[in-house]
């Protein structure tokens, strides 16, 4: 019981800091990344919730979910927090629009190939 319950909470965790992830980037990665990435994990948040629901109680669901999200968003937070300590602007601009790119670069090759 307790693995179905961990397997319950890192599908959760899994599936939601990608719908989070959707936020960092800007407007023209975001749209890809909504259409490709962000409607998988949506789903996947969903199914989770669901297993949640036909295996354990309502209360022990809900409270994964509520342990799932804060989990992810508390990451985020000390990870942009450290992120910003530890580098300057002008480097985190640059790594940023080199990921963007690149992770748009990816989708339209894996899209065409």
């Amino acid at each position: 019981m307790i693995i179905k319950y961990i397997s319950f909470l890192l599908g959760l965790i899994w599936s939601y800091s990608f719908i989070r992830t959707q936020s960092i980037f800007s407007n023209k990665t975001a749209l890809l990344f909504k259409v490709f990435i962000s409607k998988v994990s949506w789903f996947t948040f969903i199914a989770a919730c669901y297993f949640g629901y036909k295996n354990f109680t309502i209360k022990t669901t809900v409270i994964g979910i509520i342990i799932g999200v804060l989990l992810v968003n508390v990451g985020f937070y000390f990870l942009k927090r450290y992120i910003t300590q530890r580098f300057k602007e002008k480097n985190i601009i640059i790594f940023k629009s080199f990921f963007e790119y690149s992770l748009i670069f990816l989708i339209i090759y894996f899209i065409l190939f």
